[in-house]
């Protein structure tokens, strides 16, 4: 009898993963509360978190993430990236010699990474007033089982916090968002979108320790593209990012949050190949929506 052996392995965050489809991996967007201030303010925050187990079931899974911010009250800097990657051993049997039975060397053993995409943004923006910014952005992303090696870009517009009370913060953004794609399948060309970025962001103060999330960024194209074989008008490659979040406070620097995210892409490119060629005139597109649900403990380390 076989022995089934579990490994869990906890650095500094407890990570959920759980994924529906493999859309796209368009550059990370954060939204967190900016406050205007006179002297220079650091903020460092981190999770990682990794699960691996072996024997009957084998999966690795794996969840990073991090930002570092200065703020000096005219300028503010943000660097931001994180990333996921699961794979698992699946175990599958064929009767090759049509025998009626399943013989030793019928049982095979394949890795399929499930998850696998990162993303990183530098944005800077600069403070107007208090309630007014302008904000410049270089992006970056990759989703190779979403069919997209990367994603890179840059984003330029003007944001305003529209309203601020003891409870609840209300910011919005407008601006330009230029996207280069390259893409995971063969003979696929890549595309460059010229997009109108639309971004709500919402948080509720619930208690000194406790916050509600919710954000939302369209990006709408305003160039015609082709995307493996498929036009795609003016807004009809427009993608949709949203997420929602709530974080508390445990203890000091130590926080949980659990959040869900959803990524949609119109205009999805082909799926990624197998090991085999698809016959011709058959070529399936990547699912339009990706969702994450996410639970993990956040370091603050300023």
């Amino acid at each position: 009898m076989r022995v089934k052996t579990s490994v869990l392995v906890l650095l500094t965050s407890i990570s959920m993963l759980a994924a529906t489809g493999t859309a796209h991996a368009d550059p990370k967007f954060e939204y967190k509360p900016v406050e205007v201030t006179k002297k220079v303010v650091w903020k460092v925050a981190a999770n990682l978190g990794l699960i691996f187990t072996t024997g009957n079931a084998s999966q690795l899974s794996f969840a990073a993430g991090g930002f570092v911010s200065r703020n000096d009250g005219k300028n503010m800097f943000t660097l931001s990236a994180d990333g996921a990657y699961a794979k698992a051993t699946t175990v599958s049997a064929a009767d090759a010699n049509l025998d009626g039975f399943i013989g030793p060397s019928e049982i095979t053993r394949t890795d399929q990474v499930s998850t696998a995409l990162w993303n990183a943004k530098l944005r800077y923006d600069r403070f107007l007033t208090a309630n007014n910014l302008l904000y410049l952005a270089a992006v970056a992303a990759g989703n190779k089982p979403g069919g997209k090696n990367v994603v890179a870009g840059a984003q330029i517009g003007y944001a305003r916090q529209l309203y601020k009370s003891e409870w609840h913060l209300l910011n919005l953004e407008g601006g330009y968002d230029y996207s280069y794609v390259n893409y995971v399948a063969e003979k696929t060309p890549d595309v460059q979108l010229h997009s109108l970025r639309l971004f709500v962001g919402y948080t509720l103060t619930l208690s000194k320790d406790t916050s509600l999330a919710a954000e939302v960024e369209a990006l709408c194209n305003l160039n015609p593209v082709t995307i493996g074989g498929v036009d795609a008008g003016v807004f009809q490659a427009t993608r949709v990012n949203s997420k929602a979040s709530l974080t508390t406070r445990i203890w000091k620097m130590i926080a949980f949050r659990l959040t869900f995210s959803a990524k949609y892409d119109n205009a999805p490119p082909p799926a990624a190949a197998f090991a085999l060629p698809y016959e011709a005139g058959f070529a399936p597109r990547a699912e339009r929506l990706d969702t994450i649900t996410d639970a993990s403990i956040i370091v603050n380390f300023l």
